[in-house]
């Protein structure tokens, strides 16, 4: 009886081992990180308004949290976390979503995707801060939809970009197979074609949830409502209250950490097939 409860309990055990091994080195090099920072900041005295220490920042950021949780929500840090985690994800879903219909068409039409490819690149290399002031202009500093815009530029090309490529790189013997088959060309999409670029897809969307998250900060240091992190972080910085202002970058980080896990994982029960999900079981 014994043995049939080890036994069973072995593969638990070994998944237990093997995420614990993968994942210690990246807590190991954050702690040495954070101690290495807090021992610097009192041995070289380093003043609080050029970098505060790790404990007064972690202690901010709980004292915001408890007062969101004894005053029912009047936390203004969480507040301006919430206005540009809304104005990130609406960003990030209009431009991902505009990129994979675009590279479906492109896709499609050779002559399109060669037409449009280079205004994509010219167009993603324009800098945020060029766009910022234009959609403020278009849609107003306080309209959240201003920063949506801007966070839709910066996904739509990555995203674009990458399903594009997937969509196309297929392996010849597959798709003449499926011809072969007198498949349709909407079934060589559906069957050949998106789950062949479903990684690339996948990929794009990891690097979007990070650059979604950067671009509502960034486009709210040209101006929005006081309740958004890149508003927060500068009224801080500028009242000298550099714990604060610190606080909100841990927070902004929470949430670009938080986005990514979301992606993987969808990503993850969408293709338990793929590799190399497979060689991590």
């Amino acid at each position: 009886m014994a043995e049939m409860i080890e036994t069973a309990s072995s593969p638990w055990g070994k998944s237990l081992r093997a995420k614990i091994s993968h994942y210690l080195p990246t807590i190991l090099i954050a702690v040495a990180f954070l101690t290495l920072w807090e021992f610097a900041v009192r041995i070289f005295n380093i003043q609080q308004f050029l970098l505060p220490k790790p404990t007064d920042i972690v202690a901010r950021f709980l004292e915001e949290t408890q007062i969101l949780f004894n005053r029912s929500g009047s936390s203004l840090l969480y507040q301006a976390a919430g206005a540009t985690l809304w104005s990130a994800f609406g960003g990030f879903v209009i431009g991902c979503g505009a990129g994979i219909v675009v590279a479906l068409v492109t896709a499609r039409w050779t002559i399109i995707s060669e037409a449009a490819m280079p205004f994509a690149i010219a167009a993603n290399s324009v800098p945020i801060i060029a766009f910022a002031p234009i959609m403020n202009n278009w849609f107003g500093h306080t309209n959240p939809a201003s920063k949506m815009a801007i966070v839709a530029i910066i996904v739509f090309f990555p995203t674009m970009i990458n399903t594009v490529r997937g969509l196309t790189l297929v392996d010849p013997l597959q798709l003449e197979l499926m011809e072969s088959y007198a498949a349709n060309p909407s079934t060589i999409l559906r069957e050949l074609r998106i789950p062949n670029a479903l990684p690339y897809i996948f990929s794009a969307l990891r690097v979007a949830s990070s650059l979604s998250v950067i671009g509502a900060i960034v486009s709210e240091f040209f101006g929005g409502m006081r309740a958004t992190l890149g508003v927060f972080i500068t009224q801080a910085a500028a009242g000298f209250d550099f714990d604060r202002a610190w606080a909100a970058i841990l927070m902004a980080a929470i949430i670009g950490i938080g986005f990514y896990l979301v992606v993987s994982v969808i990503e993850r029960r969408m293709m338990p097939w793929h590799v190399s999900f497979r060689q991590t079981e």
